[in-house]
């Protein structure tokens, strides 16, 4: 704010602020710190543009895209906003708004809008826990709309998995919480490791009993991480496929070098990695056999 008045001190205010004619007074939708910093310097005019009123639903649009631009919401109050829209919506059009009429209306990206969902279909004991926490210092907060949001995506993919796990899904909320707060689970993004260990039934041909065996102990309250019992079950396998995928691409790459007859084009350092690469392919050949 003291930066700001200096600014308007010296060059007037420079962005107007927005108001609308309500009777014989302006209601202010846009400006508020210009406009108290032009009252504290007694200015007695300031540039301002004058709109029709605006329905509830015109109003909350516009506070959506202004702070969609600047970036100064949390994304449970962009959420919390994102609901009222809705309503709003549904009341004055008669019709429920996608995900590309509320991106187009409102300024939010898609995948914006996607998180914000997932943090409205949270029950109500967890909307509760993460605002108590939002107003907490930052340093002094554990439990964030990044862990919700990871959390949720994560979850969604296990029970779509695996739909037995979506009679106690609260009872694991409040086990990954748990974890979270002693420090047992040490990043959100731990939880996009869940997701995967899920899909390895049909991704990796893993047995779903495994699968279960390794969510259940995760799911339990002890001092079972998620990144531990990932890379005891499935890393090894994941990463196996995935090199299997670039091996094949690898070889593609070989057999059209050959069949063009342009292997002596080939740069000197490739050659060298690729002498490198067939010692250590003998050595596991070998190894194998």
């Amino acid at each position: 704010m003291d930066v700001l008045m200096m600014s308007i001190a010296r060059h007037g205010v420079q962005v107007p602020i927005t108001v609308y004619r309500d009777r014989n007074n302006y209601v202010l939708l846009d400006g508020e710190r210009r406009w108290r910093c032009s009252k504290k310097l007694n200015l007695k005019t300031i540039p301002a543009l004058v709109q029709d009123k605006p329905t509830q639903l015109q109003n909350l649009l516009l506070m959506s895209n202004i702070h969609a631009l600047r970036e100064q919401w949390d994304y449970f109050t962009i959420a919390t906003n994102l609901q009222k829209i809705i309503n709003l919506w549904i009341d004055e059009k008669n019709t429920e708004p996608n995900e590309i009429d509320l991106s187009e209306a409102t300024g939010l990206t898609r995948g914006q809008i996607r998180r914000c969902n997932l943090l409205l279909g949270l029950p109500s004991k967890f909307k509760d826990m993460l605002i108590d926490e939002l107003q907490l210092p930052k340093s002094k907060q554990k439990v964030s709309e990044d862990l919700f949001i990871e959390m949720e995506k994560s979850l969604k993919t296990v029970t779509k998995r695996l739909p037995r796990y979506e009679e106690s899904l609260d009872e694991i909320r409040d086990v990954l919480v748990s974890k979270v707060r002693k420090g047992v689970i040490s990043a959100v993004t731990d939880f996009r490791q869940l997701g995967k260990i899920a899909t390895a039934i049909k991704n990796l041909d893993l047995k779903e009993k495994t699968a279960v065996n390794a969510l259940n102990r995760i799911f339990s309250d002890n001092k079972i991480n998620i990144t531990d019992t990932y890379k005891k079950t499935v890393e090894f396998q994941y990463d196996e496929k995935k090199f299997y995928n670039q091996l094949s691409s690898l070889n593609q790459y070989f057999e059209e070098i050959i069949e063009e007859e342009s292997v002596k084009e080939l740069d000197e350092d490739f050659i060298k990695e690729l002498a490198e690469l067939h010692l250590l392919v003998g050595h596991i050949l070998r190894e194998y056999k």
